[in-house]
C-alpha cells in the first residue's frame, strides 16, 4: 500500500538554501554577478578548503607522530638531511605548514560568507570591482590588484 504525497511547498528558508547548495549567490551592490561565475568559484573554494582541511590535518599529525617518537638529542645524518636535520626541526616546520594552511581555510570561509553576503568580488579596501582573473587565479582574494600592489601599479 502506497500513498500519494503531496509535494511540500517550498518556504523562503527552503528555497534559500536550495539556493545556497547551488551556489545562488545575492548580486553584488555595483550590479548582478554572473551566477554561473559565482557558482564556479564556490566549487573552486569548497574543493580548495576540503584540500587545506586534509592537508592541515595530516601535517598536525604528521607532527604529533614526530614528537612521539623524538628522543631528547636526536639527530638525524644522511645523505638527505645534510648536515643533521633534527627531528624538531621538521615538527617544527610541519606545525607551521598546518598553520598555513589552517590560515588558507580561514580565509576561503571569509570568501564564502562574502558570497552569501553578495559582496564577493568587491576590494576590501577601496570597494572597487575585483578583476575575474583575479579571482579565477586566487578565488579568496580580499583586494584588487592596486590595493594588494599598495598602489604601485598606479605610477
Amino acid at each position: 500500500m502506497t500513498k500519494a504525497t503531496k509535494a511540500a511547498p517550498a518556504t523562503p528558508t527552503t528555497a534559500k538554501a536550495s539556493s545556497r547548495a547551488a551556489g545562488g549567490v545575492k548580486s553584488a551592490p555595483d550590479g548582478p554577478a554572473p551566477d554561473r561565475f559565482l557558482v564556479e568559484q564556490r566549487a573552486q573554494l569548497v574543493a580548495e578548503r576540503a584540500e587545506y582541511v586534509d592537508q592541515a590535518e595530516s601535517l598536525r599529525m604528521d607532527a604529533e607522530a614526530l614528537a612521539e617518537d623524538m628522543e631528547p638529542g636526536d639527530i638525524q645524518f644522511d645523505e638527505e638531511s645534510g648536515e643533521g636535520d633534527t627531528l624538531n626541526v621538521e615538527r617544527e616546520r610541519d606545525l607551521a605548514l598546518s598553520a598555513q594552511a589552517r590560515a588558507a581555510v580561514d580565509e576561503i570561509d571569509r570568501a564564502l560568507a562574502k558570497m552569501d553576503a553578495g559582496t564577493y568580488g568587491v576590494c576590501e579596501r577601496c570597494g572597487n570591482p575585483i578583476p575575474k582573473a583575479r579571482l579565477k587565479a586566487l578565488p579568496y582574494a580580499s583586494l584588487c590588484v592596486a590595493c594588494k600592489s599598495g598602489g604601485l601599479s598606479r605610477r
